[in-house]
């Protein structure tokens, strides 16, 4: 008896063991999903980007009702009934909160994490330290831009949750609940149309009946040819002409890799070629394997990867562009999903085809999240700095400058929506932000200083009303806290943020920048620290 307890403690102490790893890892998987939803709660209050305010505009009558017809109507050349739907809901209910939303994108991406992971054909050590690389694939900082503002997120994401479901419902047998899906997806976003495919696929591979297979395909055609039919004859933003084959591969195979790079194309393209490469390589093993136990195993993930390197087929065809940032549009922050995706599928292939020990699988899982986490931080960044500048709309929007709006692309006519329905900054609680100083107070000249013309400039010539301007100050190595735009007589007309990029001025950390709204009778541009308006001289003709 004390021979067999002695025997099983080693048996005892490896359970035990691993089950403190699986816990561990498990944590490790929370930490990627928690710091998503931080930065999306932290992010800004109101939706700056173009899409979001056409949209609102689209469906909502000045009145503030809810317009079904043009929910049909296509935006950017795609079915956009459900983030329209959304839009307005955030707006009716929630004010327009942009981070209502980039909180939910975190948390449907969550469901595509699990349901992804209930496809996984291994256990214990080697499950956890997948799905904890899995979720800092799905929640990598490359995707920053989905969770920043809502307005990429909501435009993508539902469509690309809808189609992971589609495949794993039909990866679990669950056909109805995968044509559901993938219906919903069909009226969310352009993305989604290839996940009729990947169903088909998945259903075949598993030696579903025929009609089975059939009725996804049928139904992914009629979409597909509806949509040629019916899709506006207009180029949309970056949108390629030309064959260029060269050019669009480099853009596929840029998207199926960026998720290794921050900025670097040579980089994302190589690795994204290797993926692809072997995805295909393993699709067509399991293809030759149909119906067998190891391929009904890997049914969804074959799926998943078709649906992925179909997204990025789409992507290339139809965002090919030198004028895209880093000269390749497969590096857009955004696109980086398809990417994950993609990359998820592999891991889960080759990790069920080569079984990892636990104690070689956690290194491995914890240099691959160092990898991606550490380039992802970078591209964040750079996301976070883009969308900076655009800190000046609601500013905008409070002043109803038509104009400047216009120059920032947001649509005036969604002013009256907006007005009635109470979307920030119409819901009374805006403010500049400034020395508890408003729109229509003075301010002391007592505080006002002017600041020398080798320390700031304004880049228009002159103050013109309904007019968006930038500049920079450099406040002895420092940025300022806010800016206003003030009558000769110290009138508040206008104001926006600082802080923001200015590359050229490398003395505030590249932080020296302002961007202005400026209103009717200005004369100067005031830049606050530390209670005092500091007074921008220079100008572009001095």
């Amino acid at each position: 008896m004390v021979v067999a307890e002695r025997a099983a403690e080693p048996v005892v102490r490896e359970r035990e063991q691993q089950r403190r790893w699986v816990v561990a890892l498990g944590l490790l998987a929370a930490a990627p999903v928690l710091l998503a939803a931080w930065e999306s709660v932290r992010t800004t209050r109101v939706n700056v980007l173009l899409d979001y305010w056409h949209v609102l505009a689209k469906v909502t009558s000045d009145s503030g009702s809810l317009e079904f017809g043009p929910l049909w109507i296509y935006h950017l050349e795609q079915p956009f009934v459900l983030p329209s739907l959304l839009f307005y809901g955030d707006a009716a209910w929630f004010g327009g909160d942009n981070r209502v939303l980039t909180l939910l994108t975190v948390g449907l991406l969550v469901v595509a994490l699990v349901a992804m992971r209930s496809m996984l054909a291994v256990s214990g050590v080697a499950r956890a330290a997948v799905v904890a690389v899995f979720a800092f694939l799905v929640c990598t900082p490359h995707l920053a831009e989905l969770w920043v503002q809502a307005t990429n997120g909501m435009s993508w994401v539902p469509a690309v949750v809808l189609s992971v479901l589609a495949v794993v419902a039909a990866h679990h047998g669950r056909v109805g609940f995968a044509l559901a899906a993938a219906a919903v997806g069909a009226v969310s976003f352009g993305a989604a149309m290839p996940v009729w495919f990947a169903v088909a696929l998945v259903l075949w591979l598993r030696r579903e009946r025929w009609w089975r297979v059939v009725v996804p395909a049928a139904v992914g055609v009629v979409v597909v040819a509806g949509w040629l039919a019916t899709r506006p004859p207009e180029a949309q933003s970056m949108a390629g002409s030309g064959f260029a084959p060269v050019a669009r591969a480099k853009v596929v195979t840029a998207v199926l890799g960026s998720v290794w790079t921050s900025a670097t194309p040579a980089v994302a393209v190589v690795v994204g070629a290797a993926v692809g490469a072997v995805l295909v390589g393993l699709g067509i093993a399991a293809a030759r394997r149909r119906g067998s136990a190891e391929t009904v195993a890997d049914a969804g993930w074959v799926g998943l990867a078709a649906y992925a390197v179909a997204v990025a087929v789409l992507i290339g065809l139809g965002r090919t562009t030198p004028a895209a940032p880093g000269g390749n549009a497969g590096l857009i922050s955004r696109y980086a999903l398809a990417g994950v995706l993609a990359t998820c599928a592999l891991i889960a292939l080759l990790v069920r085809r080569r079984p990892v020990p636990g104690r070689v699988a956690v290194p491995l899982a914890a240099a691959l999240v160092a990898i991606t986490f550490v380039t992802g931080t970078a591209k964040a960044g750079a996301v976070r700095n883009s969308y900076a500048p655009l800190g000046v709309v609601p500013v905008a929007l409070r002043m109803e400058s038509t104009r400047a709006l216009a120059a920032l692309q947001v649509q005036p006519a969604v002013l009256p929506a907006a007005k009635a329905l109470g979307v920030y900054p119409f819901d009374g609680t805006h403010t500049l932000g400034c020395a508890n100083l408003e729109l229509g107070d003075r301010v002391d000249p007592a505080r006002t200083r002017d600041l020398p013309r080798a320390d700031g400039v304004v880049d228009a010539p002159a103050l013109t009303a309904d007019t968006v301007v930038a500049g920079w100050a450099d406040l002895g190595g420092r940025a300022g806290t806010c800016a206003l735009v003030t009558t000769p007589d110290g009138l508040v007309v206008g104001g926006g943020p600082t802080a923001l990029p200015r590359p050229d001025v490398p003395r505030t950390g590249g932080l020296a920048g302002f961007r202005v709204v400026v209103g009717p009778g200005a004369s100067d541009v005031l830049v606050h620290l530390d209670g005092t308006f500091h007074r921008v001289l220079g100008r572009p003709d001095a």
